[in-house]
């Protein structure tokens, strides 16, 4: 399962409006100056939220890929039961959101959207959420952890694209360096002749695996982008509560369409069998699939957090640092095979991963600098 900072043109606010106690940081959205909803909180309290949806997002996305390939792995086969379970366990979000106090501020805008409005830009992210989970249920079917992994990596170049057409992420030139990088990472692995799933699984399956892959990166890549659009022009709430909101209902949505899915193309009728003869038996399946569950929700309240609290450029680049942990640990786990590509690949990828780390880094000490002179100017023209 974002970028340089919350793009909210509608919370545009000049620096004059800081109190001068806020060390707060200031964004970039094209030529707009902008200024984060948490920029109310001290820097720290904002940094410390930065963290623990980093950490959410790298701990529940490791763990989740890891599970899901144990579940192929002892006799797991039904796709929409994959898919199922990335969306499933959403009804313990209630839990943090009932205990979340309401802001006084709910809206940025004078206007709340409708109900329907609301409703059509659920259905529609959790009806794409569904495909997209459905394509990766299938690469991680077909392929070993660490290749599956690696390939997501592309997910930050088709990222970068759409990013500079729906979200008006400007280019720079290590922004293009990563993308041509990961490009190469995921070239590697699709002509690697050692490439090969898990269990001997044939040439074909592998390339429909790299492919569904590819294609579910790229369908997610699209997601984090119309959903920082949607709280850039629909949602406007600065709220960590809106968060939440928007992965439950999203969640409802994607699971209802992968039920749907289940008994439409009749894979519930070998989910009993497959519990059966399951390998290391009945009670490690159902806990397979539920802990699965838990970690994919645990990493999408990191996605969505992240892309709410900075941008979604940054937090498909703190996606990616996944990369360097769930190849390794899949070698240790499952034993996967780490060929000197899979190497060359998984350092590209990280090199791709550190460009876009960088200009992040980059853009934040600029936007400080500004935000430093507009203060300074600010307090010349009260003298």
């Amino acid at each position: 399962m974002a970028k340089d900072s919350i793009p909210y043109s509608s919370l545009s606010a000049t620096v004059n409006d800081m109190p001068d106690n806020e060390d707060a940081s200031l964004v970039k959205d094209g030529d707009l100056t902008i200024q984060s909803p948490f920029l109310k909180f001290n820097r720290w309290l904002w940094w410390l939220l930065v963290g623990i949806n980093i950490c959410f997002l790298i701990v529940g996305q490791s763990a989740a890929v890891l599970l899901g390939r144990f579940y192929y792995d002892q006799g797991g086969n039904s796709k929409w039961m994959a898919t199922l379970v990335q969306t499933a366990a959403f009804p313990i979000l209630y839990i943090p959101y009932f205990f979340l106090p309401s802001s006084p501020e709910p809206s940025t805008s004078t206007t709340s959207p409708s109900i329907l409005t609301l409703g059509l830009i659920y259905f529609a992210l959790g009806a794409l959420i569904a495909g997209d989970n459905m394509l990766y249920s299938v690469g991680l079917l077909y392929l070993s952890a660490s290749t599956y992994s690696l390939i997501c990596a592309t997910q930050l170049a088709f990222n970068a694209v759409f990013s500079y057409f729906i979200n008006f992420q400007k280019f720079t030139t290590l922004i293009l360096n990563s993308v041509v990088v990961l490009s190469f990472s995921a070239a590697l692995i699709a002509v690697d002749d050692d490439s090969e799933g898990p269990s001997g699984v044939s040439k074909r399956k592998f390339i429909i695996g790299f492919i569904c892959t590819i294609g579910a990166s790229a369908l997610y890549a699209l997601l984090l982008s119309l959903m920082q659009l949607s709280f850039q022009k629909v949602l406007k709430k600065e709220t960590f509560a809106v968060v939440l909101e928007v992965q439950i209902y999203t969640s409802l949505v994607a699971s209802c369409v992968s039920v749907v899915g289940l008994f439409a193309s009749g894979e519930w009728k070998s989910l009993h069998g497959e519990m059966k003869g399951f390998a290391k038996g009945e009670l490690s399946y159902i806990m397979t699939l539920v802990w699965t569950a838990v970690a994919w929700q645990v990493c999408s309240v990191g996605v969505v957090g992240l892309i709410f609290v900075v941008s979604s450029l940054f937090s498909n680049v703190i996606s990616t640092v996944s990369l360097a942990v769930t190849p390794i640990a899949s070698v240790i786990v499952f034993h996967d095979k780490m060929s000197g590509v899979k190497i060359i690949a998984m350092l590209l990828a990280l090199w791709g991963f550190a460009s876009y780390f960088y200009q992040n880094y980059l853009d934040d000490c600029k936007a400080r600098r500004s935000e430093q002179d507009d203060k300074e100017t600010h307090n010349i023209s009260l003298y």
